[in-house]
């Protein structure tokens, strides 16, 4: 099942010498129900690109979102994407399910925050 989804966030940069990644800002990260190290599918919507990464943690409020390593050549600044998680769940766990999703605006401003728990636009 969609765990998380932080919808149309704009790359900031990209940094192909780096150990590998996606740098997030961590408030961005903590909206998704992301965790450090956790692995993401990421959607290119300027180019058809999709790949595997993991999220590393940036500055809370910068508002990064940088591809690193190989992912560098998936996107250039300015591209928007999609980034996704998914997870297993058991019915019981299904009752009541909502994936987190932010929306995101301009200059990866946060337009909406959807979740199980609570609606925020």
């Amino acid at each position: 099942m969609l765990k998380s989804k932080i919808h149309q966030i704009t790359i900031t940069g990209a940094e192909l010498y780096y150990e590998g990644s996606l740098s997030l800002d961590e408030e961005i990260m903590k909206l998704a129900n992301l965790l450090p190290y956790e692995k993401v599918e990421v959607y290119n919507i300027n180019n058809g690109e999709r790949f595997s990464t993991y999220i590393i943690p940036a500055p809370a409020g910068s508002r990064i979102c940088r591809l690193n390593g190989a992912a560098a050549r998936k996107g250039a600044k300015g591209d928007k994407i999609i980034i996704v998680s998914y997870a297993l769940y058991s019915e019981e766990e299904l009752e009541n399910y909502s994936p987190s999703i932010v929306y995101m605006g301009e200059s990866n401003t946060i337009k909406a925050v959807k979740n199980a728990e609570t609606t925020k636009v």
